[in-house]
């Protein structure tokens, strides 16, 4: 005999049916919470629940305030969602970050050819300001960290496509700490040697989206993310 749902799973439920069916669109504020718990017969408990994991998967917001400023309202948060469930998934890969590598390198290949597309002369001078920032002096391997990753972002989001877009931030976000703790890792001459590689693969990436080459850019993309990895063998050696 199949058990019987939760409260608070009822009341998810039906509210990620209305926006399925298009009854709920972004920016549309859910009934008070009084009135969700008497519509499903719930206590209010376990509407304040159901709200709670549906903020979690980044489907709604809840605001403190009367009238418009008030309330729980729908709104579109994937990447965020995303990227919390990515970064568990990478933290307990156990072995398997290889798959999560992988998953970069399509999507990011996806992202690239998008952006040599549709790239804006806003989103190329963004990258352009990104990697002069990345070549600079005394930039810390934290700091290059996030740099390296926010070059990545821009791509990204530069692909005019929302869910690739979506996709790969998560992906990208989700291997930031993995990625920061392997690169400190490295000795002062072995970093200095990936932090240059890098630098010019960013750069060849950089000609090819600014040339509109989606092909060329994809390829070097990809060079980029393998050999990344090469240099850090730590992140995706098998488990003992």
């Amino acid at each position: 005999m199949p058990n019987k749902p939760k409260a608070f799973d009822i009341v998810r439920a039906h509210i990620e049916e209305r926006i399925l069916d298009g009854s709920l669109d972004i920016g549309d504020t859910l009934a008070a919470e009084r009135e969700l718990a008497t519509e499903f017969g719930v206590s209010r408990g376990a509407v304040r629940e159901a709200i709670r994991a549906l903020e979690a998967q980044g489907v709604v917001e809840s605001s403190v305030g009367a009238g418009a400023t008030g309330g729980t309202r729908i709104i579109r948060a994937r990447t965020r969602a995303l990227t919390r469930l990515l970064r568990l998934h990478v933290a307990l890969a156990d072995g398997r970050l290889r798959e999560v590598v992988e998953l970069r390198v399509a999507l990011e290949r996806s992202s690239a050819t998008l952006a040599a597309a549709s790239v804006t002369p806003e989103a190329l001078e963004t990258m352009r300001t990104l990697l002069a920032k990345m070549r600079g002096e005394g930039v810390d391997i934290e700091t290059f960290n996030r740099l390296d990753t926010d070059f990545h972002v821009a791509i990204a989001r530069a692909a005019d496509n929302t869910l690739v877009t979506d996709l790969t931030i998560a992906v990208r976000e989700s291997l930031r700490a993995p990625i920061l703790v392997a690169e400190q890792g490295l000795s002062s001459g072995e970093y200095a040697d990936f932090r240059g590689m890098l630098c010019e693969q960013h750069e060849g990436i950089f000609a090819a989206l600014e040339a509109g080459d989606g092909e060329d850019a994809a390829q070097r993309i990809e060079t980029h993310i393998r050999a990344a990895y090469s240099a850090l063998p730590v992140l995706t050696a098998a488990p003992e």
